[in-house]
């Protein structure tokens, strides 16, 4: 699994955006009971802080130290850092799994393989995300901009995988549908900048070329603000599934 985060994880814990509680709710509320729920490549810790008041124990792993240093601390959660392919859970001991921006990286077969190990009769799976954010038309075209031209050869090939709305992800479970469900601030310049600059695409760019990418549209990217807020919305991508019955 690579390991893009661990360099800006403080960045990455301020300026990403969080899920809805309401879909945590809703997993837990599927799982089989809300004994032990798995948060894999946790990163700091937000999706397990969301899990920790709905399940008695929270497992949160993540391959890199770095970010595990900025999540969220309560008693009923975990921290280990370990490869999602290779936990220290025990055989069919978990109710959820959720795997949150993170599955396009690994090794899909050799997961899998762990998530039918741990995961109990009936335990659930959940593969959550988002995708390029949307704004208004004008900061749109800015954006897109930067994320298809400017940063185009700089995406990881797996990026693919969100842009497809993880529908081509192997997935080998009985699939489960849930409501849709997305994600709306309120940003001013500086959190949508900061929140651009923890692109994969932008760290991979300034190591290629030695400055920042973000700054060739910062100008526009301030003029094309509607006042000095905006609203951004992330639609939630959702895979959800269950062990197939034998």
């Amino acid at each position: 699994m690579k390991d893009n985060f661990s360099g800006h994880a403080a960045d990455y814990a301020r300026y990403r955006p969080a899920y809805p509680q309401e879909l945590m709710a809703h997993l837990a509320g599927i799982a089989p009971a809300r004994q032990l729920a798995w948060d894999c490549a946790t990163g700091n810790g937000q999706v397990a802080g969301m899990l920790a008041p709905l399940f008695n124990q929270v497992a949160a792993t993540d391959i890199s130290e770095n970010q595990l240093k900025n999540a969220v601390l309560l008693p009923n959660i975990s921290y280990k850092v370990e490869q999602a392919e290779e936990s220290s859970l025990e055989d069919q001991t978990v109710d959820l799994i959720v795997v949150a921006q993170a599955v396009h990286w690994f090794d899909f077969e050799r997961f899998y393989q762990e998530v039918r190990r741990v995961l109990k009769p009936n335990g659930i799976i959940a593969i959550i995300g988002y995708g390029l954010l949307k704004t208004h038309p004008s900061l749109d075209q800015v954006i897109g901009h930067l994320y298809s031209e400017v940063l185009d050869s700089y995406w990881d090939p797996e990026r693919r995988y969100l842009d497809e709305n993880y529908r081509t992800i192997p997935f080998p479970f009985q699939e489960v549908t849930v409501p849709p469900f997305s994600s709306s601030y309120t940003w001013t310049p500086d959190d949508l900048i900061g929140y651009l600059n923890t692109w994969s695409a932008v760290k991979h760019y300034e190591k290629q070329q030695g400055h920042n990418p973000v700054q060739l549209v910062e100008q526009q990217l301030r003029e094309a603000f509607d006042g000095e807020t905006t609203t951004v919305t992330f639609d939630i991508l959702t895979r959800v599934g269950k062990l197939p019955t034998t």
